[in-house]
């Protein structure tokens, strides 16, 4: 069967990456896809990233399966699109995805629904933030309402930070979010502590299937300093998800979470993911839903799963979730995001690329921000690579992911030297 991967980062590579080993899939299109896909044999680059050019696309070479890796298509509504063309897709309709591509949407619903979450306001007037932010003080947490790419929160241990955090946001163009139909807005939340934690599971509208439990690094510098980044790099299993926490995450947070969406008339399909703070006490709060697979999260994931992904998918597709069963490898996966020279603000571009290891067993570099020009390989993008390695221990696949990072070469190219640092201590 042909199968199509919608995206051209690190978590479209390791999709593509895992559907391309199903002895069921005959070939993997990747749109737009990366220099790392072009360079495997069994995938190939399709240049569009319209939603009605893929349809089409999908249409004309008999695609089995679609799946989507980013935000923006599914905000932009490419699930509806084809599905209305009786297309094959797993993912979230543009309505369901406002869980992600709107943070206002997100805590109306979470709050209506009973699911826990940390206090918030939203606000479209600048000066009414700024009275909230005052009022509240700091620490506090400001959201841009659109898709950011991940980068469109700033968790401001001062007021004036904060201030300058709603400024940057509402004025239209910073940090190069979307705004929604409403016109620019912010969420203001009140600032939890503990420690963060990424829940994912697939959804087939109906049933729930979880992901192996991951924790990325959103900071950009060791010790978890620097501003938020779309993810530094991750590990999986999550220590701090015991199986007790597991369960109930899946009850309190999860579950709910589908069932209210069913409630509320929008039925969700597709990767359902939580972003948890864990407290001193063990208790889950949820600091925001996405609508897709994590990234950076996806790599040691997808690592990890022995399961074919594929086979997953379909019974995703088909309403059936309930009849699979993941396995798992039980070695630690860890992945370290090898980034752009300016990255997050004004990532460079352009640097040749040169020393990436051979895939073996243990150790897999995924490309994200990369491109391939006859035998070049260069910088295309602010996260470029994610070293992903397997350990019997945390502290040994951290060893490994740091080997191969240690043989990349690339100009200005900044990487955290402690992923996984939270689990080494335990």
């Amino acid at each position: 069967m042909k199968v199509l991967v919608i995206g051209g980062g690190g978590r479209e590579h390791a999709l593509a990456w895992k559907l391309a080993a199903s002895p069921k899939v005959q070939c993997v299109y990747v749109a737009p896809g990366n220099g790392g896909t072009a360079l495997d044999p069994r995938l190939e680059n399709v240049p569009i990233s319209e939603p009605l050019e893929l349809a089409e696309f999908a249409q004309r070479e008999s695609v089995a399966l679609t799946v989507v890796g980013p935000e923006a298509p599914l905000a932009a509504g490419v699930v509806d699109l084809f599905r209305a063309r009786e297309l094959r897709i797993f993912g979230p309709t543009r309505a369901a995805a406002q869980l992600e591509s709107s943070k206002a949407f997100c805590k109306a619903f979470m709050q209506r629904h009973g699911i826990p979450t940390a206090r918030w306001a939203s606000f479209g007037d600048a000066a009414a933030a700024h009275a909230y932010v005052a009022q509240q003080g700091a620490p506090i947490v400001v959201k841009a309402d659109g898709l950011a790419a991940g980068k469109g929160v700033v968790v401001a241990m001062s007021l004036p930070q904060a201030h300058a955090a709603i400024d940057a946001m509402l004025d239209g163009s910073a940090l190069g979010v979307h705004h929604n139909d409403g016109g620019a807005r912010v969420v203001i939340e009140e600032f939890l502590e503990g420690e963060e934690a990424s829940f994912i599971a697939m959804v087939d509208g109906e049933h729930l299937l979880p992901l192996a439990t991951s924790q990325d690094h959103k900071r950009l510098r060791d010790d978890d300093e620097g501003p938020n980044t779309g993810g530094m790099g991750a590990y999986s299993p999550a220590p701090v998800i015991t199986p007790n926490l597991h369960a109930r995450v899946m009850q309190e947070i999860m579950r709910p979470t589908v069932a209210g969406m069913k409630r509320d008339g929008i039925v969700f399909t597709g990767f359902l993911y939580a972003g948890l703070m864990i407290d001193a006490q063990g208790n889950p709060k949820t600091l925001e839903f996405n609508a897709r697979l994590g990234d950076p999260e996806a790599q040691p994931i997808l690592m990890r799963l022995k399961s074919d992904l594929f086979d997953a998918l379909m019974h995703a597709t088909d309403g059936t979730l309930d009849q699979v069963e993941l396995q798992w490898d039980p070695h630690i996966a860890l992945g370290v995001v090898m980034a752009a020279a300016g990255y997050p603000e004004a990532p460079r571009k352009g640097a040749t690329i040169s020393g990436i290891p051979a895939a073996s067993d243990d150790l897999m570099v995924f490309h994200a921000g990369t491109a391939r020009d006859g035998e070049r390989l260069s910088v295309s993008g602010g996260r470029v690579l994610c070293v992903t390695a397997l350990g019997s221990t945390v502290r040994r696949a951290q060893q490994r992911a740091y080997e191969g990072v240690d043989h990349i070469r690339f100009e200005g190219a900044q990487h955290r030297r402690d992923i996984g640092h939270r689990a080494v201590r335990r």
